[in-house]
């Protein structure tokens, strides 16, 4: 691999490794190395510094901002330039042993006298496991991370590998992002510690889910990893879908795991995916993750149109339920239980009912998705229709279109509708606050998505024609 020619360092960090350098040895470690090396703009620093001592560190780099102590017996100093603002880590090479049980059962102990080797083989994957020096840019390479990230390959340093499980979770978020495959050993090591994931805090599980649903390139390499270290059995409304089969005229790409692979794939691949925000993303890739999550419960053999054939009615509707379940097995947002679930039930809308979508159904589609969007909807139907290799079906992106046409013309593609009559307008109206508004505004509400009215003053005369 030839990295970029120069690793380009902010100023004030810059400051820092020079003073640092006078009392000891700097080198960037983690994963900025290993983006640098894929060519991608590093987005963290984290600085390792040998032959020093915790308080020298501390001292050295006091002029230049707040530091943080509260990693100190992990020999751990943040810092946070008092030039630009921006936080950077500094520590200490260190031994950790493990003590007991889980992600925090380790026990550790700075050591500045660590070889780079030595400093690097507790780090969990080859590709992370390389260091830079700052200054001459030579990559320190002991454990032959070049090799893997040239190959797109995910390898333990070191059998310690086993004592934290957190890392085939890892595995699984690193895979997605980087496009990377896990070798057949460190998925044997993985399958070896299965039985370890109840020890997982639960936010610590989420933590993993959460970066493959924001920050994945390839989707489907996270849940391959599952698969292939066995840890697949930990999320069973995934698994579930492993030979759940499909119509083979309308899925051609095999069962429903496979199907979903490849929609995950298909939304990433879609325009609209890299302007999106963090919070979008997350709720994309998480409904079209769990868009199937019903058909194992409903897939049958039955006929259709003179023809035996699978079908899965009502596994839009029945989806909703186990989306939820699945994102509270993962620690998920509870904010997105409801958004998910409802893009999972109306996921099909576009192949049922009118064949041209009328204004009021649109309105009325628009307040089932809330607080999701017909353009949120949009994103995960066409992420389900391209996910049918080598089946494309122009007709139905054209439906998809016309229903997002029609909710722009309604001001309803980012947004569910509103009620224009509220409870203020009752009172101008000489009712009193009680039971009875509830019942006047609720159908004000369904008479408004129906058509009746479309702004305020048409509201008010709705009412008028309804009160004594």
């Amino acid at each position: 691999m030839t990295p970029p020619r120069e690793l380009h360092l902010p100023d004030d960090l810059r400051a820092m490794l020079e003073a640092v350098r006078r009392v000891g040895r700097p080198r960037l470690v983690g994963g900025g190395v290993r983006d640098w090396l894929l060519g991608l703009a590093p987005k963290d620093f984290d600085v390792e510094v040998g032959g020093v001592d915790f308080e020298t560190l501390q001292r050295t780099l006091d002029p230049f901002g707040a530091t943080d102590v509260v990693g100190r017996s992990f020999g751990v100093i943040k810092v946070r330039s008092r030039a630009t603002g921006e936080e950077y880590d500094f520590s200490l090479p260190r031994r950790e042993s493990k003590t007991g049980a889980g992600h925090r059962g380790f026990a550790v102990a700075p050591d500045p006298e660590l070889s780079d080797a030595e400093a690097a083989a507790r780090r969990d994957f080859t590709v992370n496991a390389l260091a830079c020096d700052p200054f001459t840019g030579e990559i320190i390479d002991p454990h032959g991370g070049r090799r893997d990230l040239a190959a797109r390959v995910l390898r333990h340093t070191s059998a310690a590998f086993t004592e934290d499980p957190l890392r085939v979770l890892r595995a699984m978020q690193l895979a997605a992002r980087f496009d990377f495959t896990l070798a057949p050993e460190t998925a044997a090591l993985s399958r070896s510690i299965a039985g370890t994931y109840a020890e997982l805090p639960l936010e610590r599980v989420w933590g993993e889910w959460d970066k493959w649903a924001t920050k994945s390139a390839v989707p489907s390499r996270g849940l391959t990893v599952l698969e292939e270290t066995g840890w697949l059995k930990h999320f069973p409304e995934i698994a579930a879908l492993r030979g759940t089969p499909q119509e083979p005229d309308w899925h051609p790409e095999g069962d429903v795991f496979t199907h979903t692979q490849h929609c995950l794939n298909a939304l990433v691949a879609l325009p609209e995916w890299a302007p999106s925000g963090t919070a979008r993303r997350r709720l994309l890739m998480f409904a079209v993750l769990a868009h199937d999550f019903a058909k194992p419960a409903t897939t049958r053999r039955e006929e259709k149109r003179g023809q035996l054939r699978w079908t899965s009615p009502g596994h839009e509707a029945a989806g909703g339920p186990i989306a939820e379940v699945f994102l509270r097995r993962i620690g998920a947002l509870r904010e997105l239980d409801a958004p998910v679930a409802a893009l999972v039930v109306n996921h099909l809308a576009h192949h049922h009912g009118q064949t041209t979508f009328s204004d009021t159904s649109v309105r009325r589609l628009a307040r089932r998705l809330s607080p999701a969007t017909i353009d949120d909807l949009a994103a995960v139907m066409r992420a389900d229709s391209n996910g049918r290799p080598p089946l494309t079906t122009p007709e139905t992106h054209l439906r998809i279109d016309e229903l997002v046409a029609r909710a722009h013309s309604l001001a309803l593609a980012d947004t569910g509708p509103r009620p224009l009559v509220l409870g203020r307008h009752l009172i101008a109206l000489g009712q009193k606050p009680g039971p009875e508004f509830k019942r006047l505004l609720d159908a004000a509400f369904e008479a408004q998505l129906d058509g009746a009215f479309a702004d305020e003053a048409g509201g008010i005369a709705w009412l008028r024609a309804r009160l004594p």
